[in-house]
């Protein structure tokens, strides 16, 4: 008898888990044992065991896949036998069934061949040229469109700038590498694409491109004609755009959605669950809202897609739903709210904010920041030290520096040199401190973060292994770094894997603050501005130039003596600088 595999729940607060590797393929004959395939929460990472013996008759996920925990995923059984009733998209679609699937959806032929029939056009394979989403280093998987630059039927040469877009750090914009016209245009601006995904088509006018269509059919504005023949059957019933449950039908919630649910004044009895066993996961609530399905307890079954609401926290209520019957009796209440509004804007007065869409990547530092400041306990040490020496440092270097080919070092270059000599002898410091609370990951050497204020928001890139380079590489490197991240061209790999980062607002006044740590790292250093004090020297007083430094730490990774005793190395080091470029 043939059995189905399920995706393990890994843990209650676990809704679904990646297929990141299939170790079999169907027809393989497995053991009880036998690794079948891989799987990551975002967590960690799991191997999934064979339980039986017999051979693989369906695999019904593709290696990326987000599968629902407790979704049948493969079927482990006997050649020849029926899995068709385990298939979770409701029909046998795996490889090994393609001779018994025409069987299985003659009830429902007709079905098929409309869906299919956009599709057919694609004819022979086209000449044209496709335009796919860059992968912007190893970590990215998506990348957001925030501008079209071109739009169908345009003519565009090798070089022009077809769209601008964004990863989670930076922004980039892709020219083309073909010339011709722009037949297809597969994704609109603020649309969230999968890296390597077909995301235009450029070629000849004429040439076919619903092949390249990554929704499996012609969608691109090109044949409008078609498409709006093709939406006219749909308009007809809008009310069917989003399933409601029914009322009183027990199902159950996650507790990510029912959190979700509440922050958003939705009532998850209305909403119909995907997860495993029907059950309703954050994302059934998410796609509730956006089709429109919001609604108060009355109001629900009544309620059609594209009414607004009015009612508490946007629902819509019962007023909303006899809203389209009142425009026919009172066109001319309208009138005189119109022309009341009128002489407002003849007065020129204009409105007293303005509201702007937040970019990506401040959405990125929001959460990150909230998160470092909610699940740490961050404490902040300061303390200053006498800048005369690395002062007189540099100012001997500027006057050699071109005789010698040395770059353009600056005060935070020798501060960074220094934390990357001292914080070696403080290893909680060097140190990243796991999320669960188990373990201290130390490091052998010393990457940098390095704190860029840019155009698009705070970007930290890495200087890796500063420890193992010169003054004058630390700066070239460093500077490097930064040019790139202000720009947007920097590569999203370049703003990960730092052990401790160092942060500068001396150059903008600050004489103290309170950086706030990037996790997992355990510390940050916060540059300050130089100040002129006054100290006691053999009885006479002296002005000098000072500088403080604050070292914000995680008390929960490293106690505040240890935190002091590498504030306390580092001031020294810097106070005499040019001994420790000695050893």
């Amino acid at each position: 008898m043939a059995t189905p595999i399920i995706m393990p729940r890994q843990g209650q607060s676990v809704e679904s888990c990646i297929i990141s590797n299939w170790a079999k393929k169907v027809g393989d004959k497995v053991a009880e044992g036998d690794t079948l395939f891989t799987y990551e929460t975002d967590k960690a990472t799991f191997d999934e065991e064979a339980k039986i013996s017999g051979t693989l008759l369906a695999i019904f996920f593709n290696e990326g896949d987000d599968v629902p925990c407790l979704t049948n995923v493969c079927v482990i059984g006997q050649p020849g036998e029926s899995f068709a009733e385990f298939d979770p998209n409701g029909a046998a679609q795996a490889a090994s069934s393609a001779q018994e699937a025409p069987k299985a959806e003659e009830p429902k032929a007709e079905a098929p061949k409309a869906a299919a029939a956009p599709a057919q056009p694609a004819g022979p394979k086209s000449d044209a040229n496709v335009v796919i989403m860059p992968r912007q280093g190893q970590s990215v998987e998506s990348c957001i469109i925030s501008k079209w630059n071109v739009k169908v039927g345009d003519n565009v040469k090798v070089g022009d700038n077809l769209f601008t877009y964004e990863t989670d750090k930076a922004t980039f914009d892709e020219e083309s590498k073909f010339e011709g016209t722009v037949l297809a245009i597969f994704a609109k601006e603020g649309d969230d694409v999968p890296c390597l995904q077909n995301v235009a088509v450029i070629g000849k006018p004429g040439d076919s491109f619903a092949e390249f269509d990554p929704s499996g059919a012609a969608q691109a504005a090109a044949p409008a004609q078609a498409a709006e023949t093709a939406a006219a059957p749909a308009q007809a019933a809008p009310a069917a755009a989003q399933p409601v449950a029914a009322p009183g039908e027990r199902h159950f919630v996650s507790p990510r959605a029912r959190n979700f649910a509440e922050r958003a004044g939705v009532n998850t009895d209305f909403v119909v669950g995907t997860g495993a066993e029907g059950r309703v996961i954050e994302k059934d609530v998410k796609d509730f809202i956006a089709a429109g399905g919001n609604t108060t307890y009355a109001a629900a079954q009544a309620a059609k897609a594209g009414m607004s609401g009015t009612a508490f926290a946007g629902k819509i209520g019962v007023d909303d739903l006899t809203a389209k019957a009142a425009p026919a009796a009172e066109p001319a209440k309208a009138e005189p709210a119109k022309a009341a509004a009128e002489p407002v804007k003849a007065a020129g007065t204009a409105a007293d904010y303005e509201d702007v869409k937040i970019p990506n990547i401040r959405k990125v530092i929001s959460r990150s920041m909230h998160a470092s400041l909610s699940t740490m306990a961050q404490l902040t040490l300061n303390a200053s030290f006498d800048a005369t020496n690395i002062m007189e440092f540099r100012r001997q270097l500027k006057e050699v520096k071109d005789k010698l080919g040395l770059a353009n070092v600056t005060i935070n270059d020798i501060i960074l040199y220094a934390v990357s000599r001292t914080i070696l002898n403080h290893k909680d410091c060097n140190a990243n401190f796991i999320e669960d609370g188990t373990v201290m990951r130390y490091f052998k050497n010393v990457h940098l973060g390095i704190a860029v204020d840019t155009p698009r928001g705070l970007m930290v890139p890495t200087l890796r292994n500063a420890n193992l380079k010169s003054l004058n590489d630390i700066s070239t490197e460093a500077k490097a770094l930064a040019t790139a991240a202000q720009s947007g061209t920097i590569n999203p790999d370049d703003l990960k894997g730092a052990t401790i980062t160092v942060t500068n607002l001396g150059t903008m006044g600050i004489e103290s603050f309170t950086p706030v740590i990037n996790p997992p790292q355990t510390c940050i250093l916060g540059v300050n501005t130089l100040q002129t004090r006054v100290k006691s020297e053999a009885g006479v007083l002296k002005t000098y130039q000072a500088m403080t430094l604050s070292l914000t730490f995680d008390h929960r990774a490293l106690d505040g003596a240890p935190a002091a005793r590498f504030l306390q190395e580092l001031c020294r080091n810097l106070e005499n600088f040019t001994m420790l470029l000695i050893k």
